[in-house]
């Protein structure tokens, strides 16, 4: 499987991984089991998903059974939004750490660029968006007092790489004027419906890993209300042409566009068969024009964007 060197420690990140977003709590330790045994050595996950401590224990059951070493696998974690102050960072990281059973995370990420109030967990775990009383409290935390407890994560070994997510140029460039530690990995909403090529070719001149979510497009999104009655990637005409004329899954082509861009991708399936064509999405190539004219679909659709839960929050405008 092939991966993706990240520039300050060498490490190698898989470029195909498993994201456990929407995983369910009852099925995430036998559905991380499963994805470790069908060869996934990359898991995606965020102390906003609520399922940490169940994908921890599908892991620790892997390495039990003899599976997969713990050095093997890369596991990414997120720190969420009303964890952003100087005294919380390391206080989550070490709770999320716990949750895993793990010593380090080998990628933790600042989830969103947005501070909000803390919310104490025995209260609430995950906070989500909301505190206590069902709104949204924003809270004036600076990225800078945020990034510089995440290079203290580096420093204590509780993280190997460390970086951002859902973050757009300048605020990358405000955190490179002052970060000891660059950060690793940008992770963003990217599909062909949302391309983001000026901020990929940004990344790629600082020399930043990209990781792709929501690489399939809006299926995800249809229950939250937040698709906005676009077709469907996987049903959409384009994509099933070249599907058909490779031989290959609309979700394998839809891959295959990022992953053929450099870029990692942390699809999830609970299908077996879908599990090992996610895994399998780089093993062909699409011709010039074919990810030209999937590229062509883009329509800035963004799916992701905290704009919609409160306009305070518009962090892609």
């Amino acid at each position: 499987m092939s991966s993706i060197v990240l520039k300050r420690t060498g490490q190698k990140m898989p470029v195909v991984g498993f994201g456990l977003w929407k995983v369910t709590k009852s099925s995430c330790a036998d559905t991380v089991y499963n994805a470790i045994k069908t060869g996934y050595r990359l898991l995606d996950g965020a102390g906003d998903y609520g399922n940490e401590k169940e994908a921890g224990e599908g892991v620790h059951r892997a390495i039990k059974d003899g599976l997969v070493k713990r050095e093997e696998l890369f596991i990414t974690s997120k720190l969420w939004n009303t964890f952003h102050a100087k005294e919380h960072v390391k206080q989550m990281a070490k709770m999320q750490l716990d949750l895993w059973g793990l010593d380090y995370f080998d990628l933790y990420l600042i989830h969103f660029p947005v501070s909000l109030q803390y919310v104490e967990p025995k209260d609430k775990y995950p906070p989500e968006w909301w505190g206590l009383d069902g709104g949204v409290h924003l809270q004036n935390t600076p990225m800078q007092e945020t990034w510089t407890c995440m290079e203290q994560l580096v420093d204590e070994g509780l993280a190997k790489n460390i970086g951002i997510s859902n973050c757009q140029g300048s605020l990358i460039c405000d955190i490179m004027r002052y970060a000891r530690i660059a950060p690793q990995v940008l992770q963003v909403e990217i599909h062909p419906y949302l391309t983001q090529e000026p901020l990929l070719n940004f990344c790629k001149t600082l020399g930043m890993a990209v990781t792709a979510y929501s690489s399939l497009g809006p299926q995800s999104y249809v229950e939250l209300g937040m698709d906005r009655g676009v077709v469907n990637l996987l049903k959409h005409d384009l994509i099933a042409k070249v599907a058909q004329d490779k031989g290959k899954s609309p979700a394998q082509v839809l891959l295959r566009w990022a992953t053929q861009q450099g870029l990692a991708v942390i699809p999830k399936s609970n299908n077996q068969h879908r599990l090992l064509e996610n895994l399998e999405c780089s093993a062909f190539d699409l011709s010039e024009q074919e990810m030209k004219q999937l590229s062509g679909l883009n329509i800035g659709l963004r799916m992701n964007d905290p704009a919609e839960i409160d306009p305070r929050m518009a962090i892609f405008a």
